[in-house]
């Protein structure tokens, strides 16, 4: 049986108040503080995955304590990638094979591959079964809406990023036209050129003519608000912490957000800690990680700040074949209920009836 890990870790400071009370109390850069300097930790052990196949695999949960303003703005990448290479050492310890970084983790540098190199143990991002959860969410939840691709324009936030990239070669040939939005237009203007119907922009505001949106930034809080969003449009957002803004939910009920990439993983799994999803449902890169695992495939599988599109299409058939499967949609915590499906629905008919008024 081959034994994977993945590494977790606080979104925001006040996530430790739920192991140390004490916490709460604590402002958040005196917290920060703290966490600059606390080793890494294990949060919990995992059992009960079993493949289709009949494999099985177990593995932990590894707490980094880093947080995502210490990784990107408050620390030397040098020292961050110490501590996330420390996780690395603690998971081989405990009979981990492979080991998966998750959120932050992933991205911070360059995107896992100076951390392999240290690590005494094969390493993933998980990023492939992201960008493939990502794809597969989008289409899924545009077919229920009624948007067709061919008639519709996608955009896609942090485009130029490993998920953001890959997404948008796969979706872009299949839209009427893709806005791609990042930090650095030169940079998000050559990607752009080698897409059909696309065009690079810096601004939010690109999103106002957009029925479907995928975003996935390295930022750590929210870019997009209630008024950069289209009627009955789509978001799917793939980013931890959140891209979308918690106003967007309670000001945009016309407007369908799904969390991008939660998994239901095979087998009556126990993962030993609580991380907001229903039970036996995992994000992407967990999932990439486990299914590596669990087809004893010990090794660097996503690195860098590239994905192909051919490790999706083999990520995809290693989900098919271990019985990972796209779970319901979610939003901000909660299972997307029936009723918001059907909001954004009609959202999105008026708006078609109005547009076909005008023409």
């Amino acid at each position: 049986m081959t034994k994977f890990a993945f590494v977790i870790h606080p979104l925001h400071p006040k996530q430790i108040a739920k192991k140390y009370r004490w916490a709460r109390f604590l402002p958040d850069n005196v917290l920060e503080s703290l966490l600059r300097y606390k080793s890494p930790s294990i949060a919990s052990h995992i059992h009960g995955i079993e493949s289709i196949t009949g494999a099985k695999t177990e593995g932990i949960f590894v707490i980094c304590p880093l947080t995502p303003a210490l990784m990107v703005q408050h620390m030397k990448v040098e020292k961050v990638y110490e501590r996330i290479i420390e996780c690395c050492e603690l998971a081989a310890k405990e009979g981990a094979q492979i080991i998966g970084l998750g959120a932050f983790t992933s991205v911070v540098g360059d995107g896992g591959i100076t951390i392999a190199k240290h690590s005494p143990i094969p390493v993933t991002t998980g990023n492939s079964y992201t960008v493939a959860t990502a794809i597969e969410g989008a289409l899924k939840a545009s077919e229920i809406l009624g948007i067709k691709p061919a008639e519709s324009t996608l955009a896609v936030v942090g485009a130029t990023g490993s998920i953001g990239k890959t997404c948008a070669q796969v979706l872009a040939p299949q839209f009427h036209k893709t806005a791609l939005i990042g930090r650095d237009l030169d940079r998000t203007a050559a990607f752009a050129e080698t897409l059909p119907r696309a065009e690079a922009s810096v601004n939010m505001e690109s999103l106002k003519d957009a029925d479907v949106v995928i975003t996935v930034t390295s930022t750590d809080a929210a870019v997009i608000m209630p008024q950069h969003l289209k009627k009955g449009s789509i978001v799917v957002d793939v980013a931890r912490p959140r891209d979308v803004s918690v106003r967007v939910s309670a000001e945009r009920p016309d407007v369908l957000v799904i969390e991008g990439g939660v998994v239901r993983v095979p087998g009556p799994v126990d993962f030993g800690v609580d991380f907001g999803f229903p039970p036996q449902t995992a994000y992407a890169c967990m999932s990439e990680t486990i299914m590596l695992a669990l087809d004893g495939r010990m090794e660097c599988f996503t690195l860098g700040k590239d994905v192909s599109i051919e490790q999706v299409n083999e990520i995809q058939r290693l989900a098919a074949k271990h019985g990972f499967k796209l779970d319901s949609f979610r939003s901000f915590e909660r299972e997307v209920s029936q009723e918001s499906i059907e909001r954004a629905r009609q959202a999105r008919q008026e708006l078609m009836k109005f547009a076909h008024a005008q023409s």
